[in-house]
């Protein structure tokens, strides 16, 4: 289903990953679009937060690559079990960690079936600021204790490309605030999650695109994530063919509304939205 005339995307519904036809061999699922708290908030009685439309309906923000069978995913929040039992994804590839903060990591535990069916220790890319991060949090995973996850850290840097499935994942620096984290392009499609800013090396990165996703957190933004206006902006300076928002507030409103005061070419984003990346 699409919601604007020419704008190319295709809907998930939570079927297993392998049984969507006509789907392009490159392809990107928004697993989750929500900030920190998702939506519904809890104990909140607000208009979003007790929409009946399911695009109102957000887990915690991340995204799974996918080249035919083999699939890599972006960010294990705290709701990543759920999206994994939801997308029916078999088996991983990897993991990149775009940076440290709770609802980008807080499901990493749940990397333990992958781990066990597929018996390797589980590829995780992060920054080395994350690796030592993540190592003082999960202590328990590098140990020889029975059962727990293991993680194969693997530290790269803003620049460097992750080779998966015969194509390269190319890592972008954004800012979040005064804290650098990773974006990612990949063939013609960019995720840019927790964005303040883009600096000027990234803007040069993105150069091509034919589709951005960026964060919008509300309308009026914060110190360490944009507004709807800055995202828009962000997306017009890309002169990108489409942009898709993702890590809301409930704040944001109700998607049917914000997506009627959008430009043609940017939707809001929702759960299960895949789009081609090439």
């Amino acid at each position: 289903m699409s919601f604007a005339t020419g704008f190319l995307i295709f809907e998930f519904n939570h079927q297993p990953i392998s049984d969507v036809d006509n789907q392009p061999a490159n392809l990107l699922t928004l697993l989750g679009t929500a900030t920190s708290q998702g939506v519904p908030v809890i104990a909140c009685d607000c208009s979003v937060c007790r929409s009946s439309d399911p695009r109102d309906q957000r887990l915690r923000a991340s995204a799974l690559l996918s080249v035919n069978d083999k699939h890599f995913v972006i960010d294990t929040g705290p709701d990543f079990r759920e999206q994994m039992l939801r997308s029916q994804v078999p088996e991983i590839e990897g993991v990149l960690i775009t940076h440290e903060h709770y609802d980008h990591t807080a499901g990493l535990d749940d990397l333990r079936p992958f781990c066990f069916k597929q018996k390797i220790d589980i590829p995780v890319y992060c920054l080395p600021r994350v690796a030592a991060d993540l190592r003082a949090r999960y202590a328990y995973a590098f140990t020889d204790y029975p059962g727990v996850p293991r993680l194969d850290i693997r530290e790269v840097g803003f620049g460097d490309k992750i080779p998966f499935a015969g194509t390269e994942i190319e890592l972008l620096e954004v800012h979040h605030g005064t804290l650098s984290i990773f974006g990612v392009r990949w063939g013609e499609l960019a995720y840019l999650t927790d964005v303040k800013e883009l600096p000027a090396r990234t803007l040069v990165q993105c150069k091509g695109l034919k589709t951005a996703v960026i964060s919008a957190l509300h309308h009026a933004g914060t110190h360490s994530h944009l507004s709807l206006q800055e995202a828009l902006d962000y997306l017009e300076q890309l002169g990108v063919e489409q942009g898709v928002l993702t890590h809301f507030s409930h704040r944001m409103g109700r998607t049917a509304a914000v997506n009627a005061a959008l430009p043609p070419a940017v939707r809001c984003g929702w759960d299960g939205l895949q789009l081609p990346a090439s």
